[in-house]
This record gives C-alpha cells, sequence and structure tokens, in this order.
C-alpha cells in the first residue's frame, strides 16, 4: 500500500479544349472520385499524422474531436484530453501536443459544448443525477470517452490500445468522477487542478459529498473502489489563488474542502488516504506536483511533470 506518494517538483486529370474524355474515362473518373470521398469519411480511416479533427458519432449526438498524432507516432497510447469549463477543446488539444511527442502517444479532445452538456452533465456530475433523480447508466457522460477510445483503436487498427485521460480544472472534475463511478480501462486517470471532489461524506451533498446519491453509488463497496482507482492529482503548487476569472469556486461546501484549489486536493487525497487505511483497502491514488505554475492548462501539460503523472512507470524512456 503506497504512503502519501507525493511525486515531482503528450490529382485531377487533364482534359484540355477539344480533348473531351470518353466515357469510359468519365467512368473511371467518376469511380475515383467516389472511392476517394468513400475513404475521406470512412470511420476505419487511421487519423493523419500531425493536428485534425473528426466527429464522432455517438450514437446519434455526434461529438466534434480535436486530435493530434506525430509524425513519428508507431504503436502508443492514446490520450483522452478533457478541456476545462470555458469548453476549449482545440486549444486544449495544442497544449498536449507536447505530450503526444514526449509520450509517442495520440491526443483526442473531444467537445462538450454548453448547449448540450451542462455543468450536471459534464463537470459537476458526468450526467450520473438529474434533478435530484438517478439516470441510466449508458446515459452518464463517461460513455462517451469509451466510444471515443473504441473509435481510435478502431481507425488505428490497434484493439488493445492502452489508454490514459487527461483533464484539466473542471476537466480534472470529470476525469476524478469517473475514477469513482465507471473508471473502464483506463491505465491512469489524471485529475489536473481540480476546483472540487467529492468528499466521502453523506452529510454533503453531490457532487461535494456523497448527500443525495443512491446507496448503491455511495456505499462502501464504491469507495472502496474508488481508491483503488489509478488516479492522480496533478497539482501546480501556484495554484493558491482566488479569482473569478478563472471559475474559482467559492459556493459554501467548495470553501468547506479548501481555501484554494492546491489545499483543496491535499485535503481530499489525505482524507481517501485515511479511510483506505482505516479499512485495509488498496490505495492507487497518487500525488504529482510542479512547482509555481498555477491555473494553468497549457503550463500544467508542457510542464515535464505532466509525463510522471500519465505514465508513471510506463513512461516512455527517450522523453525529451
Amino acid at each position: 500500500m503506497n504512503r502519501n506518494p507525493v511525486i515531482g517538483r503528450v490529382k485531377q486529370p487533364a482534359c484540355r479544349a477539344g480533348f473531351p474524355l470518353s466515357p469510359d474515362q468519365w467512368r473511371a473518373l467518376l469511380c475515383g472520385l467516389m472511392l476517394a470521398i468513400g475513404a475521406s469519411v470512412s470511420p476505419a480511416d487511421p487519423l493523419p499524422a500531425g493536428p485534425g479533427r473528426f466527429t464522432l458519432e455517438n450514437e446519434g449526438e455526434p461529438i466534434e474531436v480535436f486530435c493530434y498524432k506525430p509524425p513519428t507516432y508507431e504503436n502508443g497510447p492514446l490520450v483522452v484530453v478533457v478541456h476545462g469549463s470555458d469548453r476549449n477543446a482545440e486549444d486544449y488539444r495544442n497544449n498536449a501536443i507536447t505530450v503526444a511527442e514526449r509520450g509517442n502517444a495520440i491526443i483526442v479532445a473531444p467537445l462538450f459544448d454548453r448547449e448540450r452538456f451542462t455543468d450536471e452533465r459534464y463537470k459537476r456530475g458526468g450526467g450520473v443525477m438529474k434533478d435530484g433523480k438517478l439516470q441510466p447508466r449508458d446515459k452518464w457522460t463517461f460513455n462517451i470517452i469509451f466510444r471515443l477510445v473504441g473509435e481510435v483503436r478502431r481507425r488505428e487498427a490497434q484493439p488493445g490500445m492502452p489508454y490514459y485521460l487527461l483533464g484539466h480544472s473542471g476537466g480534472g472534475q470529470i476525469v476524478a468522477k469517473m475514477a469513482m463511478f465507471m473508471p473502464g480501462e483506463a491505465r491512469r486517470l489524471v485529475a489536473a487542478n481540480p476546483g472540487s471532489n467529492v468528499f466521502p461524506d453523506k452529510s454533503i451533498p453531490f457532487p461535494y459529498g456523497l448527500g443525495g446519491l443512491p446507496d448503491e453509488l455511495s456505499n462502501d463497496e464504491i469507495l472502496r473502489q474508488y481508491c483503488a482507482a489509478p488516479l492522480t492529482l496533478f497539482l501546480g503548487t501556484g495554484d493558491v489563488y482566488q479569482n473569478v476569472s478563472d471559475g474559482f469556486d467559492f459556493s459554501e461546501h467548495a470553501m468547506r474542502q479548501g481555501p484554494v484549489r492546491l489545499a483543496r486536493n491535499h485535503n481530499f487525497f489525505n482524507l481517501m488516504q485515511k479511510l483506505a487505511v482505516d479499512h485495509g483497502w488498496a490505495f492507487n491514488w497518487r500525488i504529482v506536483e510542479t512547482p509555481g505554475i498555477g491555473h494553468s492548462g497549457a503550463k500544467m501539460f508542457k510542464a515535464p511533470e505532466v509525463i510522471e503523472a500519465l505514465f508513471g512507470a510506463d513512461r516512455p524512456a527517450t522523453g525529451h
């Protein structure tokens, strides 16, 4: 059992006038164009090298996805990047390019737009609850991550491709909740600078505590599984300000978790570690810190410690 593991301080044929194409040539041209068009939209196509974007069909609720594949990529892992409350998935993809290059990894950043993904369906609860009522498991927002992973695996013809999750701020909140409710096959779930967490206290309302959740989502077995999840809290030691401009949560229940994000996450980690120790449960969480960085996803993703936060012992031997 780990005790207080704090570490650290991705050509068209010419046709000149007077020389029209023959019917056979036209048929061949049209056939070639149809094949080319079909290939451009085929879900079996591998992702192109460099930056790109595609649409995940997502069972009739399409999701725009920004992606990046290093030109030198070869059979590496997948990193799903979850943006913060500004819903700027393209920026997060761009900021994670260094992660992709250093980790020989494909980056995909899905866009959870405000119109369809309210905070309750996004960072606050992942769609687990709506208006105080438990939602069907297949409607939880976490399923979109699973479908996205499956899509990339199909495109890359790598059915066993390992994947990692990296979310910052509001994205860190939903990644941490995914670790609690539906961790799936993720090798590691990294919550960077989340603004609040789900404390194991039924007197505090969800999403700040377990209050209001049905027993099946708040019992000891859920907490045991949560402690066993491969979760990393990736924290900037400079995230110690109460700034309205970066979405700091001043609500009563958030403030009870700590005065600033750094303190909140340390308090949360320590409480969950004690819970695991007291019950004799496995505790697979880690804290990785990067010195001096505040609430900046761009700086967090470019910090050298991000590779440790994501890959740990699996980190690439030739990282830059």
